[in-house]
């Protein structure tokens, strides 16, 4: 078995809240390597209704403290990642004798307009649905709306922007790699990672372990190091429908349900419109979770609530699921666990290890501070917190400038549909250029896979970006598996088979 070098670092999971870390501790001077057994952000971190929100169905559960945090983190993460994330209006529709009534609505509002120092988002403000465009899709029954902000992310680019700007400032990032075991020998941390690839094994030492593994922070404890009872997570699923786009206009629905649950309607990809979410406890296996027909019949029937025209399955064009590992506080409900984070450091005979449980999306940032904080105190101190003003790869150019980079990219590239244009740029951000690069004419990017999906893009892909298989490109780099036929999904991997062998 192969030998690689010490680290101060060794973080265990790909999702977001490892990137983050890994991130942020790299930009701090530490050494840092980071394993992740699958794809980057193949469990939690690209299962999500792809918000940047504070929460506002939280503060009913009081999550104050988590909910100021992540209404904070809003702004400061748009700003560094203009190209993936970006402000999205929400529309609440209201009807007298609803599920809440409106005076607890606007409090709710009010909280959220003032408790996180909002600059550039807009204020709430109360709609006619009369008279406004947002109640042409809604069933006459409803009259009156709350609209308010929050925000969107593309959340797998999130998280691999995350893993690239961390190896750039040094970290070791091995995508792929198990971790099948972790002990403490003479004071360091010996961790054996197995290449999925080739089945080699290679020992790693650290004197520090971050278990960030999400859905499989139990697991890790318990089969790599041998911790039988190991069992702080609740695994709690959630489930998204896709349908053809329901309506044109720009801005999203949150709809509230007779179980006291909610599920937002949220315009996707241009032609689409994502339904979402389930909550519901989840007692297999995290990487066989998918969506139910019970759980699809119940998003269809929420939305059909609202919307004039029903929603029903014929209209699905893809679902996915996730599982949510929530930190078990003894919730006898699935949605009224607690989405707040919790971080525990344990000493392992002289080394110490940081297990870190829940978290959520818009407060990673937040979380790898505290997370930092930690291994301060553990293995001592170095640099300072850095990432609040940082920019992640491809976003710096200004929070509002994602349409004078789209124009500036098309004056570049002339040959190239503005659609293409602004699916890289919101992709790609500034590197947009590097993934064209020379090219003079749409024949330069070479063969054309579907979409708006062309070689060059791909090959960025695998050279930068750790892309191995279609399904990689398709739904976690790009999301042009929505417009790819069978066919020109299995050309594709046809075709990054034969790149991976030319390599």
């Amino acid at each position: 078995m192969a030998e690689a070098a010490t680290f101060d670092l060794f973080v265990i999971g790909g999702g977001i809240n490892g990137c983050g870390i890994a991130r942020d501790a790299a930009g701090r001077g530490y050494a840092v390597a980071l394993a992740e057994m699958n794809d980057f952000a193949s469990g939690t971190s690209s299962g999500a209704t792809k918000l940047i929100h504070g929460g506002l169905r939280y503060l009913e559960h009081y999550e104050f403290r988590l909910v100021r945090e992540a209404l904070k983190e809003r702004e400061v993460l748009w700003a560094m990642a203009p190209h993936v994330i970006w402000p999205l209006r929400f529309v609440l529709p209201y009807q007298k004798g609803g599920v809440r009534p409106a005076w607890m609505i606007r409090l709710g509002l009010f909280l959220y307009d003032h408790l996180g120092g909002r600059k550039l988002l807009p204020a709430t403000k109360v709609l006619d649905l009369k008279r406004d465009p947002a109640g042409k899709p809604l069933k006459p029954i409803f009259a009156k709306a709350f609209e308010y902000s929050d925000g969107w992310v593309d959340d797998a680019r999130f998280v691999v922007l995350n893993a690239a700007d961390a190896q750039a400032r040094g970290a070791t990032i091995l995508a792929r790699h198990k971790v099948v075991s972790a002990k403490v020998v003479d004071g360091l941390w010996e961790i054996t990672v197995r290449d999925a690839a080739s089945g080699a094994t290679v020992l790693h030492r650290a004197r520090m372990v971050v278990n960030a593994a999400g859905p499989w922070v139990d697991h890790v404890l318990q089969a790599a190091m041998g911790r039988n009872e190991a069992q702080h997570v609740r695994l709690v699923q959630g489930s998204h429908i896709v349908i053809k786009k329901k309506f044109s206009d720009p801005r999203a629905y949150f709809f509230q349900n007779p179980d006291q649950r909610i599920i937002f309607a949220i315009p996707y990809e241009q032609e689409f419109t994502l339904i979402g979410t389930t909550d519901r406890d989840y007692h297999g296996d995290p990487k066989d979770v998918k969506i139910s027909g019970e759980e699809a019949d119940y998003l269809c029937a929420a939305a059909s609530e609202y919307f004039a025209e029903p929603v029903t399955c014929d209209d699905i064009v893809w679902s996915y699921s996730a599982v949510r590992p929530l930190f078990d506080d003894g919730a006898s409900k699935a949605q009224e666990a607690t989405r707040d984070y919790v971080l525990k450091v344990e000493d392992r005979a002289g080394a110490p290890l940081l297990n870190v449980f829940g978290g959520k999306l818009t407060t990673y940032r937040r979380l790898g501070e505290h997370a930092l904080e930690k291994i301060g105190e553990a293995i001592g101190e170095k640099g300072a917190p850095w990432t609040a003003r940082s920019k992640l790869p491809g976003g710096d150019f200004a929070v509002n400038g994602y349409g004078f980079e789209v124009e500036a990219l098309l004056a570049l590239y002339p040959f190239i549909q503005k659609t293409h244009g602004a699916r890289l740029v919101r992709c790609y951000g500034k590197n947009a250029r590097v993934v064209l690069g020379g090219a003079s004419k749409i024949e330069d990017l070479g063969l054309h896979f579907g979409g708006t999906l062309y070689e060059a893009e791909v090959r960025y892909l695998i050279e930068n970006e750790w892309a191995v298989t279609a399904e990689d490109v398709l739904w976690r780099r790009t999301k042009q598996g929505l417009f790819l036929t069978a066919g020109e999904a299995a050309e594709l991997e046809e075709k990054m088979a034969g790149m991976r062998r030319a390599a």
